[in-house]
C-alpha cells in the first residue's frame, strides 16, 4: 500500500497520542512532518532529533525516506518503522536532556560495524548487501 504524506502525518499523531505527556514535556518543537528523503551517506534518515539553543528540540519525520524504504509495503510495516523512528528520536531527546549520549555511541559503533563489514565484502568481491 503505498501511504499518502496525510495519511503518514495521521499515522505519526496517532503513536505520538500513545506517548506519555511527560515524556515529550521538553520536546517545545514537537514532531514534525516533512516530504523530504533525508541521506547520511548511504544511509536513508527516517527521523532526526534536533536541539537548538535559540529554538528548542524538535524531531523530524522524513515522508521522503519512508517512502523510498516501504514504497508498497503494507500499512502495517509503515506503523511499525514509523513508531520505530519516533521512539528511537524521542530517546535521543530524553538521553539528551539527561546529558548522556548512549543512543550516539551506539549508532556510531553499528555504523563502523557495518563499513568495516562492507570494506571486506569489497575486497573479498562478496556480494554487496548495503541494505543491512
Amino acid at each position: 500500500m503505498n501511504v499518502s504524506m496525510r495519511q503518514f502525518s495521521e499515522m505519526a499523531d496517532q503513536i505520538v497520542d500513545e506517548i506519555p505527556s511527560h515524556l515529550l514535556e521538553e520536546l517545545n518543537g514537537g514532531i514534525s512532518v516533512v516530504a523530504e528523503t533525508k541521506r547520511s551517506g548511504s544511509f536513508l534518515v527516517m527521523g532526526e532529533y534536533i536541539r537548538h539553543g535559540m529554538l528548542g528540540s524538535i524531531v523530524l519525520l522524513y515522508y521522503g525516506s519512508f517512502a523510498e524504504l516501504l514504497g508498497n509495503a503494507a500499512i502495517d510495516s509503515w506503523r511499525h518503522e514509523l513508531r520505530s523512528t519516533i521512539r528511537h528520536e524521542l530517546r535521543h531527546h530524553l538521553e539528551t536532556s539527561a546529558g548522556i549520549d548512549d543512543l550516539v555511541q551506539e549508532e556510531n559503533r553499528e555504523r563502523a560495524q557495518w563499513k568495516a563489514k562492507n570494506k571486506l565484502r569489497s575486497r573479498t568481491g562478496g556480494p554487496d548487501e548495503s541494505k543491512d
